[in-house]
């Protein structure tokens, strides 16, 4: 028997952002869903395919969707809230929980969006209330499936596991909780089981990376029941529980005890637990190990990879084998191939998706026929490994001194908040609830088209400076007419928020066609920084200062912060994280001093990925949080107290990182609140945060434009909770997505909500 090759899950968009594209244009009213549809076979049978001709044994289907796969699970057992059913149409049912919209004539909300683990992936909450019904509500598993059969290519359906699905919800019941749903949840997962048998499948993928979390008994008794009802329900099919992100920890042996077929274990993030589940599965159980990294870029050494494997094939047995990437490919570019920019030593270091399928492929047959079989392969592996350890581009001298000569006390204000912030007032001239918006504005057409122009060299910096100065003007034009208080000057000069940055420092490299989904129709490019990070000059200081030349009002610079850097980018994997932020924390300081002594007194550095990067298992989180907050205070703190430091976070469970966010000690912090209508406000009345908030009124990530009362209702929720001194007033997050058809209006209404509350504030 041989060992077999496997994959989790493959990129969705396409190596050209095809989805995306035909997703915009079915929102534009430009196409019909019958050719939103077509796009997406064609792109399910072109990554099928390929992984068929790369050697993939076990090929996925089920990973693509429209937009997010927790979505088509709710979908698919029937959890659908009540403000979404009058949508006959499937598709605007769909949308409108995803994006939010109108649905029989009334304005309806998106649900909830959070991140996916520690990634930068978003997915949509699921609502669930008490005595919540399931039903089997979409055939989409068994269309894949069967659109897969058709071409020749046998896949293994992938669905969400029942537990998982059940804890990454939202529970919306008072009393009880959401794992006293799992009985009704696990009885709809069985249907769909027998009928999956039924129709030919012989192995099954439910995604369980709940399983690396720290549970309780009550959770691991409901992951252990689940598994039993569903092994009986369908006994002819293989069943893969799959696990990622991190270790399994004291969770090994509930996963190991399951009545399943294989348990597929991330190998990348914990190497150790491999050995472990080696020596105690059972002889029925099969593993599947996570040897290449699905969720960075690095080429994988597979000399040292099979020096893991072959001792473990020869305790498991080849034919209990699986080897795969360490979780889903999802979050990696598609295809080395398309690039053609990225500096071409660097790029020999590197492997994206189809690399990943190319790295098992050959790892398997390594093991199947022996090293002599793929020596070639190997030789050039190991030769870019050991080029990628030695190369002085890596490693700067003047960074490591200056890391070494790194004090305590450059992490410290000049004085507390209280002495601040009394000294900003002053210096601010700010009124009651002050407004602002998170810092980008639309990026048009004509903008993105001279951006592209510039970049091929077809319009010079003169011409292109101009064309940006004119937008600048508009957009400064807009905020006093519309009555802001603290303007930005919209950020036509960046394409992403991180990617800018990553192509000014020193260090790292972007790429041309690097795009990874973060959700829905969003991609982001994230820059790779493979060597040590230096600022060689001020970024973002000429902006800023032309944007202030053109107003009294005070003007943000925007900065992003190390940890987001590091978190929304492809990161060096030979050195400690804390290492590399406190270089870019360095770096992100140098540009705050420069935007300070050029006359700008409110400075935004944005830290939305605080949270992302917090460590599944509690025992590791508190060392993080303490080296992520000594980076942000790191560049932040070389200020006087006059100048005010914005920091902006979105879409995160505040609780258990708010004395965090606290420890921060930026003078303002604005949050995402809208969607949960302000319940996450929680976290800092329970904690008595101590500085001022700026929780959104406005969903920028749909397409609505909310009206002024509803934004005044949304203020009036969170004067229920904090002090009008303290709050401040603004969207949710950046407007770099929507169309000024939409922020015009929906900012006028956001500034005549905040008047309505503070006129109401000053009456008697």
């Amino acid at each position: 028997m041989a060992t077999l090759a496997t994959n989790l899950g493959f990129p969705r968009m396409g190596a050209r952002r095809e989805l995306k594209r035909s997703l915009e244009s079915y929102w534009a009213g430009e196409i019909s869903a019958g050719q939103l549809e077509s796009t997406a076979a064609g792109l399910r049978e072109r990554h099928w395919r390929l992984q068929a001709d790369l050697g993939i044994d076990h090929i996925p289907s089920g990973d693509f969707s429209l937009y997010d796969h927790v979505l088509d699970t709710a979908v698919l057992v029937g959890a659908v809230p009540d403000r979404y059913r009058a949508a006959d149409d499937p598709h605007e049912r769909y949308f409108a929980m995803a994006r939010g919209g109108t649905v029989d004539g009334r304005g309806v909300t998106a649900l909830e969006m959070t991140k996916w683990f520690d990634t930068n992936y978003h997915y949509l909450v699921p609502e669930l209330g008490a005595g919540q019904r399931f039903s089997l509500s979409s055939t989409k598993p068994l269309d894949d499936f069967r659109q897969a059969l058709s071409l020749g290519i046998t896949t293994r359906p992938v669905l969400l596991g029942p537990v998982s699905f059940l804890m990454l919800s939202k529970f919306t019941g008072t009393g009880g909780t959401v794992l006293d749903l799992a009985d009704g949840l696990v009885a709809v997962y069985a249907e769909l089981l027998a009928e999956l048998a039924a129709a030919g499948v012989s192995w099954v993928q439910l995604d369980e990376p709940v399983l690396v979390l720290d549970l309780g008994a009550d959770e691991r008794r409901a992951i252990d029941r689940a598994y039993r009802t569903l092994r009986e329900a369908a006994p002819s099919l293989r069943l893969l529980v799959a696990t990622y992100f991190a270790g399994l920890g004291a969770n090994l042996p509930t996963a190991l005890g399951l009545p399943v077929d294989a348990l597929h274990l991330d190998a990348v993030s914990d190497p150790g637990q491999v050995d472990a589940a080696a020596t105690e599965a059972p002889e029925s159980l099969a593993l599947s190990v996570g040897v290449v990294d699905g969720r960075n870029v690095w080429r994988t050494d597979l000399a040292a990879a099979l020096d893991r494997l072959e001792p473990l094939r020869r305790t498991v047995g080849a034919d209990r084998l699986l080897v795969g990437p360490s979780g889903s490919l999802l979050h990696l570019p598609v295809d080395l191939h398309l690039e053609s920019t990225v500096d071409p030593e660097v790029r020999s270091w590197l492997a994206f998706a189809t690399q990943r399928l190319e790295e098992i492929g050959l790892l398997v047959r390594g093991l199947n026929d022996g090293r002599d079989a793929i020596a070639e392969p190997l030789n050039v592996a190991s030769t870019a490994c050991a080029a990628r350890a030695s190369s002085p581009r890596v490693h700067d001298p003047a960074v490591a001194e200056r890391l070494a000569a790194h004090h305590p006390s450059l992490e410290q204000r000049p004085s507390p908040f209280a002495v601040r912030r009394d000294v900003q007032r002053a210096h601010l001239s700010l009124p009651v609830l002050p407004t602002t918006t998170i810092g980008s504005f639309p990026q048009t057409a004509d903008v993105r088209a001279a951006r592209a122009r510039h970049r091929r060299g077809d319009v010079d910096d003169g011409a292109y400076t101009e064309q940006l100065r004119r937008y600048v003007d508009d957009a400064m034009s807009f905020q006093e007419d519309v009555g802001l208080d603290v303007l930005v000057h919209g950020e036509p000069e960046r394409n992403d928020m991180v990617e800018y940055f990553g192509e000014l420092l020193d260090g790292c490299v972007v790429t041309e066609q690097g795009w990874v989904q973060s959700y829905g129709s969003r991609c982001v490019k994230p820059p790779i920084i493979y060597g040590d990070v230096h600022r060689p000059r001020p970024m973002t200081v000429d902006w800023a200062t032309y944007a202030q030349s053109r107003t009294a009002r005070p003007v943000k610079g925007m900065l992003t912060g190390p940890i987001t850097i590091l978190a929304w980018s492809f990161v060096r994997n030979d050195q400690p994280l804390e290492v590399t932020a406190r270089q870019v924390g360095f770096a992100v300081r140098d540009e705050v001093a420069d935007l300070e002594a050029a006359g700008i007194g409110v400075i935004q550095i944005d830290e939305p990925a605080l949270r992302e990067l917090l460590p599944l298992h509690d025992a590791d989180r508190k060392a993080y949080l303490a080296w992520a907050v000594g980076a942000f205070r790191l560049a932040s703190s070389g200020v006087r107290d006059e100048t005010q430091i914005h920091t902006h976070m979105c879409y995160a469970e505040f609780n258990d990182i708010i004395e965090a966010i606290a420890a921060f000690d930026a003078d303002v912090i604005s949050i995402e609140a809208s969607r949960s209508r302000m319940e996450l406000l929680s976290a800092f009345v329970d904690f008595d945060y101590p500085n001022e908030i700026g929780p959104g009124v406005w969903d920028v990530h749909s397409p609505r434009v909310p009206t002024t009362e509803e934004m005044v209702g949304l203020l009036d929720a969170a004067l229920n909770v904090l002090p009008a001194d303290r709050l401040w007033v603004n969207p949710d997050c950046g407007l770099k997505t929507r169309r000024w058809e939409e922020v015009r209006p929906a900012l006028a209404n956001m500034v005549a909500a905040a008047r309505q509350v503070r006129a109401r504030l000053d009456a008697p």
